[in-house]
């Protein structure tokens, strides 16, 4: 792929998993790349970039348990895990579009009718 391309691509997972701070990405491009080899990316398949946006969640799902759990102060809560939950959801909703565009471009086949007679190999069918 070229490296326009490529950019073109860090730039749409970015835009997918709303890492938009130019001055504090959440994510930096060699990782998001690293998201995108590992779904083929690199390969043509343009499905990729709905899985690599997932990773992307899954993996701030991750940390989000790991360093916020669940903290209960005087005037102040977070909910780590229930982020997390939410990250997750929204990964899964990616690589189910991911699943269904590969549905949709996997979708063409040829009906071939069955019955009719046909004699010996290479003769016409006959109905």
């Amino acid at each position: 792929m070229e490296p326009a391309d490529q950019q073109k691509q860090v730039g749409q997972v970015r835009a997918l998993i709303a890492d938009l701070d130019t001055e504090n990405p959440i994510f930096t491009d060699d990782q998001i790349t690293t998201y995108l080899e590992l779904n083929d990316w690199d390969t043509g398949y343009k499905q990729g970039v709905y899985r690599a946006a997932a990773d992307a969640l899954d993996a701030i799902a991750t940390s989000e348990v790991l360093v916020s759990k669940k903290i209960r102060t005087q005037d102040l809560s977070t909910d780590g895990p229930a982020v997390a939950a939410e990250l997750r959801k929204q990964a899964a909703a990616l690589r189910d579009k991911a699943d269904d565009e590969d549905a949709k471009a996997d979708s063409f086949f040829q009906i071939i009718p069955f019955g009719g007679s046909c004699g010996a190999e290479g003769e016409e069918y006959r109905w």
